[in-house]
């Protein structure tokens, strides 16, 4: 059974007869352990999907199942247990840290706000996660601004994982970042990947990026998914025009 299954997602804002489809009857699954690239240009619907994805957005119609158990329609109190399974990590590695918290506070603000573990305990797993993804004990005590866009994303993808999630929500992590510290988180995410079994759903507009980490690639436009196969079927054997375009519209990246 697949972790995560969207049927028939559809997104208007607006009126229901004359709005703005943000997101037009988009279905795919994702199995435990692989990673889904969602790909496609600004205002493709990428953000919108992630949101329902995530339960923060409530879909006009369809629905979104997270291992066998419903997103959609769902108060939000109910779904308070599913939040400790999925989590995000968004684009924009400052704005998503509060520059008023230390990275202590900030990585076990997850634990606090579930009541996981102790003071002591949430100390150590602090330590343990920053480990994970490349920092030290001393970053603990400092304030974000103190970091660079890459460590940001560090700290960011170390929250992420302080709840110990089965899937990963990832937004555009690495587009805010300079290209090379950008493979840098990427071959993190990989090894991240490898090391726990996560699964994840990633979103970029940039198709070699989303082959380079990608189990399967669907490829959205205008809200609509036109594309979707293993990344070997979608990149070197695509069927629309759009899609060899956004194959075509970057270098491929090479393993590290």
């Amino acid at each position: 059974m697949a972790l995560l299954q969207a049927n028939d997602l559809t997104k208007i804002y607006g009126h229901p007869d004359h709005g703005s489809r943000a997101v037009d009857c988009v279905s795919f699954s994702l199995a435990r352990g692989e990673t889904l690239g969602l790909v496609g240009e600004s205002g493709s619907g990428k953000s919108t999907i992630v949101r329902m994805v995530l339960g923060l957005v409530e879909p006009t119609s369809g629905t979104v199942v997270f291992d066998g158990q419903p997103i959609t329609g769902v108060p939000q109190r109910d779904l308070r247990p599913l939040r400790r399974r999925m989590q995000p990590v968004f684009q924009d590695p400052y704005a998503a840290l509060n520059p008023r918290m230390t990275v202590e506070q900030i990585v076990t603000e997850p634990l606090v706000i579930h009541q996981r573990a102790s003071c002591a305990e949430r100390r150590r797993r602090c330590q343990e996660l920053l480990r994970q993804v490349g920092l030290d004990s001393s970053a603990l005590r400092r304030y974000p601004h103190e970091f660079s866009g890459g460590q940001r994303q560090r700290i960011n993808i170390a929250r992420a994982l302080a709840l110990k999630p089965e899937l990963l929500v990832l937004d555009e992590p690495v587009s805010a970042l300079d290209v090379s510290v950008g493979a840098q988180i990427v071959n993190l995410l990989r090894d991240l990947q490898r090391e726990f079994g996560l699964t994840y759903l990633f979103i970029s507009h940039s198709m070699p990026l989303v082959r380079y980490l990608s189990t399967n690639i669907a490829v959205l436009k205008v809200g609509k998914l036109i594309e979707f196969g293993t990344r070997d079927q979608v990149c070197d054997s695509p069927r629309e025009d759009y899609t060899r375009n956004l194959v075509a519209a970057t270098p491929e990246m090479k393993a590290g």
